[in-house]
């Protein structure tokens, strides 16, 4: 993975949870949606200021992007790129919530 872009272990698994879960389907499908997540998280390594805030599911200066049904979470004003979370964009809010609270400290 790039050196613009960092991921918080535990968006490292959500990344490997949400690749292997398509892959039991259809792995072409996995492989494209690993690679639009790969190739936006480029973009925003560039142009941090794309997503756009989710004060419903946090406080902290965090900013969001979807790609395909993915909601990715990440710190714009980190270098490199924070990720920390990549969450299906159907959960609950409150659980989503949760997961970033979780997800607070970098490691």
């Amino acid at each position: 993975m790039s050196a613009a872009y960092e991921f918080h272990p535990e968006a490292r698994i959500d990344l490997r949870e949400i690749v292997d879960y398509i892959a039991d389907d259809n792995p072409d499908a996995s492989d494209n949606v690993l690679s639009d997540i790969l190739r936006t998280l480029t973009s925003l390594a560039r142009f941090p200021q794309l997503g756009h805030s989710r004060t419903d599911l946090t406080s902290r200066p965090l900013r969001f992007i979807t790609v395909r049904n993915y909601l990715i979470a990440y710190a714009p004003d980190e270098k490199p790129l924070w990720v920390v979370a990549v969450i299906h964009g159907h959960r609950n809010p409150r659980v989503m919530a949760a997961i970033l609270r979780s997800r607070e400290d970098r490691p």
